[in-house]
């Protein structure tokens, strides 16, 4: 396993990634634009990027609103010395969405995803790679997003880049339609989201010829896929690339009374990259990112010693992310 060296950027590959941060399908002239660059430099930089494996644009399926499948976060314990090894052969599973290598409490944390209960229940219970290198496992069901991964913002760019960039600023926890039920994907639909999980910026017409569809069929069928949430855009790159050199997992236990207000307060704050109600002794679960690990002392004390309805917390600080979005992220390609 190879970790990318994430130190080698500079201040514009810095502006570029928080631009595609706030819109991974934004045109490369308003890339441009707020990176203060020119087109071709952009794109350079992009390809440059993108072919050392430091920076991917991938389309995601929304769980909340579609019927991809549901997520189960898993902490894994590793038997002594057999953390790296059990860490690929959770890796290879196709069902492992993220995984990273953490200390703390546990040793690994894997989100699995599966289509219903009986895939879980293979994955989780009859299928488990690396079984034997366990020592133990705790799994905490994503049961409601507070906030999303393509919704975060880095902060490295004035709130105007995002009000131009960005489609919608609304986070999920401001949704009236919690009630309905998932949508099932018509097959084009479906179509394009399994090519555009592996090419976020892949163009409309290459998208088009790839399935033997019309340019403004695909065009019409990816604006519904966006408009209604189904399909949103994520940009991967290691946050210590963008100047964060602390990321880590958080798990609150929050009294049930308070756990709305909770979620939405944590949320909102900048470092939240991801933020879930979720079931389990744990449950509200975020990814969260500082620019230093010694920032996290005023950050437990002054920002989640203050929730309301607090009850228990812990964290799980990263060392290496191997997959992110299904992507192995870990390699150069």
């Amino acid at each position: 396993m190879q970790q990318p060296r994430t130190t080698a950027a500079d201040e514009l590959d810095r502006r570029i990634i928080a631009a595609l941060q706030l819109n991974g399908r934004a045109p490369w002239s308003a890339i441009a634009r707020w990176a203060g660059s020119s087109e071709s430099t952009v794109q350079r930089r992009f390809n440059a990027l993108h072919d050392r494996g430091l920076l991917h644009v991938v389309g995601v399926a929304d769980l909340n609103r579609t019927d991809a499948g549901t997520s189960m976060l898993v902490r894994v314990q590793a038997l002594p010395g057999k953390g790296r090894e059990l860490a690929e052969a959770l890796a290879a599973r196709p069902e492992a969405r993220f995984l990273a290598i953490v200390t703390g409490a546990a040793d690994l944390i894997v989100d699995f995803v599966a289509r219903d209960n009986d895939e879980m229940l293979h994955v989780l219970f009859t299928d488990l790679p690396g079984a034997d290198l366990i020592a133990g496992t705790e799994n905490v069901a994503v049961i409601r997003t507070f906030t999303s991964a393509p919704l975060w913002d880095t902060g490295l760019l004035p709130p105007a880049a995002a009000l131009d960039l960005r489609p919608s600023t609304r986070l999920p926890y401001d949704r009236d339609d919690w009630d309905a039920p998932p949508e099932a994907l018509p097959d084009l639909e479906r179509a394009i989201v399994d090519e555009l999980a592996r090419d976020g910026r892949l163009p409309i017409a290459a998208l088009a010829r790839k399935l033997s569809r019309s340019e403004s069929t695909v065009a019409r069928a990816l604006d519904r896929l966006t408009a209604r949430g189904n399909l949103q855009f994520r940009t991967l790159a290691e946050p210590q690339l963008l100047g964060f050199d602390a990321e880590f997992m958080l798990w609150l236990s929050v009294e049930p009374g308070q756990w709305e207000a909770a979620g939405r307060r944590l949320a909102e704050h900048p470092a939240t990259k991801f933020l879930a109600a979720s079931t389990g002794r744990f449950n509200l679960v975020g990814q969260m990112v500082l620019p230093r690990r010694t920032d996290l002392v005023r950050y437990m004390n002054d920002v989640i010693g203050r929730l309301p309805g607090l009850t228990a917390s812990d964290v799980t600080l990263h060392l290496a992310t191997l997959k992110r979005a299904w992507i192995r992220v870990d390699r150069f390609h």
